[in-house]
């Protein structure tokens, strides 16, 4: 039996009757033979079973310091019909505290803001501890649960929690779970001579472990942080560092590590957090002669994490921040005896990046062909859907499909990367380069959306066609998130059009990370300017809000996998289906090229989408008959169709 089974079973044994102690004495009893397997497929030494003792014994202290309400809100959760996060209801942003509002009571003060435009899940970024330098945007951190004074206390972020649930709102922090800065205690105890805690992180004294693991590791930022392994001085160790020489890799070999990292973990959904955003889990699990990603023990440990989690908190649950190949980001749901039982949520980051791929394109065909290989994700599973966050835009697309159609791999990511970062004239995008590896070409792209999509360059040259172009991009490529299966998370800033940020090349601590540039202080003088005035931010603002509405409005789009991906004969056009048991299939058709496009009746029929009667774009109220030649798309046009 699956973790996914074992919850359905607890939400049928729920008594109301019983309290929350009782029915964590049924989940641990439920749970308990799960999380042995998972432990000991870990920890298999003889030494490791002080540890699992160590665990059981954790567990009910853990749940102990739950808050009260917290525990009748998991109680709720576990005996709902379907899963909460998978409902059409569900809209996110995510942002910048201090970039959005100052801190966590400016953020509180403009929740009535979100709630205008129909968001409802707000993914904070980090918002904890960490070095006053250098610090990766506070992915390096100094405490999982304290919160920097910057952004305000504790109790601010408590007082923002318990407002959220009064609203009906949801809220994701981040858990770096792969390492911590060197400024954290346990690298600091570490530093000052501890074997305890140099056995929390990967040291040794000399190169040949550090080489052996370089022979197949990536460098993931080739040009601030090549390699993987610092050297510190003071400690006269060399330390694993695959991110920043400042961010220490937690050893999860040693099983105490994991132990710390629950608790940590709870203490921190403990504030009231409802998503916890596994930050670099492919890294988790380190091995000497492999690319130490997506490995098999990880999957175990993030299973054995979930486990764990289900017993003391079944309300919360984890998102995979796995920016890896379409065959591996569908693993981090669970794969054969732990399908389901991983995580509930994943970025989908392909679509994200096949999508700008089809805009710098005008083509849909390298979309639909990976696309369509990606397995099916399990039933209790949601992607996250986006086209834009604070990273960068990655080109991992599979080669082997590129190939497919015709294309050269090296020479596609080459034009992409001179299609949005400035390098052909004619193209439209004023992105930046982040982190080219001159060793193999690749590199990743930066920018905000209305930036890589025209808007900046329109304005700088009054060009108003360019500006038309570039908003109707930004409206069909978020009408393609609001109505994929999932939850659309809109990119704070994106939904007035902000442009490239070019202020971060004047901070000595950012100016070496082009990602800065995609990281704007939100505009609030334009914002309280929407209703009155028009422009290309009042235009994106209520054409967004529009779409959100009419998706909270049809259960067609909330995800019970009822996606279907239907290859269209015009490769400019991307078409999909929501199918519908209470509600009325939707048909989703966009048009990436410049210009009109048309698909035929024959087809419409061949897909089981013609009427006679016509059909009705739901976005526009318009009818549309199907009686001619068949259905015309104009340029970056967005149809949502169902039949009359």
């Amino acid at each position: 039996m699956n973790q996914a089974s074992l919850h359905h079973l607890l939400a049928l044994k729920f008594d109301e009757t019983k309290s929350p102690e009782d029915l964590f004495a049924l989940r641990l009893a439920t749970n308990l033979t799960l999380v042995k397997e998972g432990f000991f497929s870990l920890y298999q030494e003889e030494r490791h079973k002080a540890y699992f003792t160590r665990l059981i014994d954790l567990l009910p202290r853990l749940f102990s310091d739950r808050p009260t309400e917290l525990k009748f809100q998991d109680l709720v959760r576990v005996r709902q019909q379907g899963n909460w996060y998978q409902s059409e209801k569900m809209v996110g942003m995510q942002l910048y505290t201090n970039h959005f509002n100052k801190d966590l009571k400016g953020l509180r003060d403009k929740l009535p803001y979100f709630e205008e435009l129909g968001v409802n899940f707000l993914h904070l970024m980090p918002i904890t501890t960490r070095p006053k330098e250098e610090n990766d945007g506070g992915y390096a951190v100094n405490s999982y649960h304290e919160i920097d004074k910057k952004f305000g206390t504790k109790n601010d972020l408590e007082k923002l929690t318990q407002e959220l649930r009064s609203r009906k709102m949801f809220l994701m922090l981040d858990f770096v779970v792969n390492h911590t800065s060197n400024e954290y205690p346990w690298a600091k105890k570490a530093i000052a001579g501890s074997k305890k805690y140099r056995s929390y992180y990967f040291t040794y004294p000399d190169r040949d472990i550090p080489d052996a693991f370089e022979e197949t590791l990536p460098e993931v930022f080739p040009q601030t942080s090549p390699g993987n392994f610092t050297y510190n001085k003071k400690m006269k160790r060399w330390v694993m560092t695959v991110f920043n020489d400042y961010q220490w890799d937690l050893n999860y070999s040693n099983p105490e590590v994991f132990l710390e990292m629950l608790t940590n973990l709870v203490k921190l959904i403990n504030l009231g957090v409802d998503v916890v955003r596994f930050d670099a889990l492919a890294f988790l699990w380190k091995k000497i002669r492999t690319t130490s990603q997506n490995l098999p023990e990880a999957h175990m440990l993030i299973s054995l994490f979930r486990m764990c989690l289900q017993i003391i908190a079944p309300g919360t649950v984890l998102l995979a921040e796995a920016i890896v190949a379409p065959t591996e980001i569908i693993k981090y749901f669970g794969e054969e005896s732990r399908k389901g039982n991983e995580c509930e949520m994943a970025y989908n980051a392909s679509l994200m990046a096949l999508l700008w791929n089809s805009i710098a394109t005008k083509k849909t065909n390298l979309l639909q062909k990976s696309l369509q290989e990606i397995p099916k994700k399990p039933d209790t599973a949601t992607w996250i859907n986006y086209i834009r966050c604070h990273d960068d835009i990655g080109l991992g697309f599979d080669d082997a499909h590129i190939y497919d159609i015709g294309w050269d791999a090296k020479e596609h990511r080459k034009f992409l990367l001179d299609y949005y970062c400035q390098v052909l004239p004619w193209s439209p995008a004023k992105g930046l380069v982040f982190m080219y590896n001159p060793k193999n070409g690749d590199g990743r792209i930066t920018g905000s959306a209305a930036s890589l999509l025209g808007l900046e360059k329109g304005i700088m040259e009054n060009n108003e066609k360019l500006i038309k172009a570039a908003i109707d991009k930004i409206v069909m490529m978020h009408g393609i998130v609001f109505s994929y299966g999932g939850i659309p998370m809109i990119y704070a800033g994106d939904e007035i059009g902000m442009l490239n940020d070019y202020s971060f090349l004047e901070d000595p601590n950012k100016k070496h990370d082009s990602r800065w540039v995609n990281r704007p202080q939100q505009d609030w003088e334009t914002i309280a300017a929407l209703q009155g005035k028009k422009g290309h931010s009042s235009e994106i603002f209520f054409r967004l809000q529009k779409m959100i509405a009419l998706r909270k409005k049809l259960s067609v789009f909330a995800d019970s996998n009822n996606f279907v991906l239907h290859a269209a004969p015009n490769q400019h056009l991307l078409t999909f289906e929501r199918n519908a048991i209470e509600d009325k299939s939707v048909l989703v058709l966009s048009n990436f090229d410049e210009n009109p496009q048309t698909l035929s009746n024959d087809w419409l029929q061949s897909i089981g989408f013609f009427a006679l009667e016509g059909v009705k774009d739901i976005i526009s109220n318009k009818k549309i008959k199907t009686a001619s030649k068949g259905i015309t798309l104009q340029p970056y046009e967005l149809l949502w169709l169902q039949k009359l």
